[in-house]
């Protein structure tokens, strides 16, 4: 079973390497320390006079205290509702909708949401772009030769990209994570060291939450990807061997903890970014 993922690789490492060496230098940085806003002013209140009780009549009882509505005084916001980006593209292009920036918990997806948004993100143009390039690679460099060349060569190879992607992003996303009510969506730590980011964003292969928010094993990832390499036995050409099954399993995983450093991080160049672009 010849894969290649040649250009897969390449690209996601590239991606790879460009944010966590970017993102090593904006964590190494400190924060802009801006002014706080100047507290407003308040004119002195006029002197009230009250009115002079007419001779013979008894002073009028004193009101009701009313609550001093001092503009100066510094009202309590309500916290923020967590942000929760419905589509932050990474780099602008790459989809990102099971993707939970400055949340600690949320309600948990049903499971047609988790369908739903798996979906969003597998069919977005620019996966079937993507898709359209790795097919072109591997024709370059004639994987699985029994295809042949020319269009029909390079439909089956697309289809083979298709379907691998497809089918490993429903299986954890989706199905086992309904079936095991895990959540899919990828919690951000988005502060910290730089280096212990690093490593909670790799552990989420094997670390996530329940539907209820409580850290679990990742039986959806790990689970979820073994069955989608089981399942490419059916339409890749041979030899079908275990050992093909476990190296594509374990691939598959490797990438996702890529995209999980990719999600961590790509908040931060984003910021950083479009800081410097208001500045200019």
């Amino acid at each position: 079973m010849n894969r290649n993922p040649l250009l897969r690789g390449a690209v996601l490492a590239g991606l790879f390497a460009s944010i966590l060496g970017l993102s090593a230098e904006l964590t190494a940085q400190e924060p802009d320390q801006t002014s706080p806003p100047a507290a407003p002013q308040t004119q002195p209140a006029a002197p009230q006079t009250q009115p002079t009780s007419p001779p013979n009549q008894p002073p009028a009882p004193p009101s009701p205290a009313q609550p001093a509505n001092d503009p100066g005084t510094t009202q309590i916001q309500p916290p923020q509702s967590p942000k929760v980006p419905q589509n932050d593209r990474i780099l602008w292009t790459l989809p990102n909708y099971l993707t939970v920036e400055n949340a600690s918990s949320l309600p948990p997806l049903t499971v047609g949401q988790k369908f739903k948004l798996v979906a969003e993100g597998t069919f977005d143009p620019i996966e079937f772009a993507f898709l359209a390039i790795e097919a072109g690679v591997n024709q370059a460099s004639n994987t699985n030769p029994t295809f042949g060349q020319g269009f029909k060569g390079y439909a089956k190879r697309y289809a083979l990209a298709f379907g691998d992607n497809t089918v490993e992003n429903f299986m954890v996303g989706a199905v086992f994570a309904s079936g095991l009510h895990q959540d899919p969506r990828y919690y951000q730590m988005g502060k910290g060291k730089f280096l212990h980011r690093v490593e909670y964003a790799a552990s989420r292969v094997a670390v996530t939450r329940s539907d209820a928010g409580k850290n679990q094993f990742n039986a959806s990832e790990i689970f979820g990807a073994a069955t989608a390499a089981a399942i490419s036995n059916v339409y890749h050409p041979g030899p079908r061997t275990f050992g093909n099954s476990v190296n594509v399993w374990v691939t598959q995983m490797g990438w996702d903890a890529v995209g999980f450093e990719m999600k961590e991080f790509w908040p931060d160049i984003h910021r950083y970014l479009v800081r410097n672009h208001h500045k200019t």
